[in-house]
């Protein structure tokens, strides 16, 4: 596997790769891989030629610097992940290579990205569609690859992507749970193990919300109650919206499809942790 710092590398790299008729796959990550990112991996060296993984902790999406520093960084074992995954191409360049100077971009596409973390993080989609645009254009894939456990950032993306006029295929992906339900994050790593059990809550609670007979509103409040009474767990927030244009729902009647996104913070420091259910 090729570990590769400098886009101009990349993408002459890609360039050879395209005169032999190679089709590319892109996982782009942020690093501190774990077997939900294998997953991806696995499915586009399945599906490609050639799969390249980005490793980059993208500083302009995150709005909560003491996060950003926090965050765990483990090139070594990720490049051994990747290439037992099969993956061709790591790509890890610095903070100064991809921002060279300041991005002054913007991107706005409501209430897609205004909602639910978008209104929790001002700025966060902003920085997530500066990067993931970066990598589109330097590696213009044939398939990018995201995992579903970041419901709301895929549908950016896609609003993204139709905005800019990329022409290749966003395959979203399962979310990959660990045994106890809790959905597999890079954040996970910050849990201790009593607060990984208090975790594996939040999941037990959204299923318990797919047996119940009642209104958009009844289910939302059920799952708000029941994980606040567990301490340890606090919800941020937790909103039933429709599946494609992550506005929020009144009745079950109002979207083909329909999903629950929730954030909960875990422990005493806290770490901040995400996951959705699909209602419909």
């Amino acid at each position: 596997m090729l570990v590769i710092h400098k886009i101009s590398e990349l993408q002459s790299q890609l360039q050879r790769e395209r005169e032999q008729g190679h089709t590319i796959g892109l996982v782009p990550t942020m690093g501190a891989l774990h077997d939900g990112h294998a997953s991806l991996v696995k499915r586009s060296v399945s599906e490609n030629d050639v799969t390249v993984v980005s490793i980059f902790l993208n500083p302009t999406q995150f709005n909560d610097k003491a996060d950003l520093e926090r965050y765990p960084r483990t090139l070594e074992a990720d490049c051994r992940l990747l290439e037992q995954c099969g993956a061709q191409i790591a790509f890890a360049p610095s903070v100064e290579e991809i921002y060279p100077e300041p991005d002054t971009r913007t991107f706005s596409y409501p209430p897609t990205d205004s909602v639910m973390e978008g209104a929790m993080r001002p700025g966060h989609f902003n920085g997530v569609c500066q990067i993931v645009s970066k990598l589109f254009y330097y590696t213009n894939p044939d398939r990018a690859y995201f995992g579903e456990k970041d419901y709301q950032q895929i549908a950016v993306i896609k609003r993204m992507v139709a905005d800019l006029g990329f022409k290749f295929s966003i395959v979203p992906c399962p979310v990959i749970r660990e045994e106890s339900g809790l959905a597999m994050s890079s954040r996970n790593t910050l849990l201790s193990a009593e607060e990984h059990t208090l975790a594996a809550n939040i999941y037990r609670v959204l299923k318990e919300s797919l047996t119940l007979d009642c209104s958009v509103q009844q289910t939302q409040d059920y799952v708000v109650r029941n994980i606040n009474a567990i301490e340890g767990l606090k919800v941020q927030y937790f909103s039933i919206v429709d599946g494609d244009t992550l506005a929020e729902v009144s009745s079950w009647q109002d979207a083909e499809s329909i999903v629950g996104c929730i954030t909960v913070f875990c422990g005493s420091k806290p770490i901040r942790l995400i996951d959705h259910i699909r209602y419909k």
